[in-house]
């Protein structure tokens, strides 16, 4: 059995999610409600619970500055927002747990069979280091991979190459993290950071960008000397973000 702590300010999000976890979820027991920072900060020091449900945006904060306030963390985090897309790509950068309200049962059941796995306390204070260094500006991301999760900073990122479910990704240094999403989770978080789809198969980093060559969709290279093809369907667009 998990013990839970639930922070919100809305009573109304607080109820409906504790039906859900009651009709859903039986492996988790709620122990106490708080609906602002000061006092989820409260509950949690008293309670140690093993897992805490958090709202974004309250009266007196938000859930990053309870994280925040509490220092090291040693227990597992399931964030609950309503749709705040600069929140929802920081959560998908850092790889934390993130509901979007109102919460649908599915996502809920998926978001705590996850937190069954063992304690890596270590791994969830990376991830929320990751969270929270990137609330003014985007700087890292977590990869999740076979045997963990690597973080790493996007502008070390030289290009992203599909292999079916998984996406190879290639570092300044050479290095190659295979990750187990498929490029079009990360051509929709990286697009906006100077990163560019040239193929349904490369996703690359312009600032790496060497020669483009031209032909019928054309091929570039990298400053890893990796060359690429263009497609034709994105060869104007290319162009024109060039």
């Amino acid at each position: 059995m998990f013990r839970a702590v639930i922070v919100d300010d809305e009573s109304k999000a607080r109820n409906a999610l504790k039906n859900l976890l009651g009709r859903h979820c039986s492996n988790i027991a709620v122990l106490a409600e708080g609906d602002c920072v000061k006092a989820g900060i409260e509950l949690i020091r008293k309670h140690r619970p093993d897992v805490v449900f958090l709202d974004v945006q309250m009266p007196d904060g938000t859930g990053f500055d309870l994280l925040e306030q509490i220092g090291e963390i040693d227990f597992k985090i399931i964030f609950a927002s309503a749709y705040d897309k600069f929140a929802i790509q920081a959560f998908k950068f850092s790889a934390v747990d993130y509901l979007q309200k109102p919460v649908e049962a599915e996502e809920l059941v998926e978001a705590c069979s996850r937190i069954s796995g063992d304690n890596k306390y270590t791994e969830i204070n990376k991830k929320l280091e990751v969270l929270l260094g990137n609330r003014n500006s985007f700087e890292k991301i977590a990869l999740p991979t076979l045997e963990g999760i690597d973080f790493v900073k996007i502008k070390e990122i030289v290009r992203c190459e599909s292999d079916n479910n998984y996406t190879n990704i290639f570092l300044v240094s050479g290095q190659k993290i295979v990750v187990s999403k498929t490029l079009k989770e990360y051509d929709e978080m990286l697009s906006p950071f100077n990163f560019f789809r040239i193929h349904k198969s490369s996703l690359i980093n312009l600032g790496f960008l060497k020669k483009y060559r031209k032909g019928d969709g054309g091929t570039v290279v990298m400053e890893d000397g990796a060359e690429l093809e263009v497609s034709r369907r994105r060869k104007e667009d290319f162009l024109n973000a060039l």
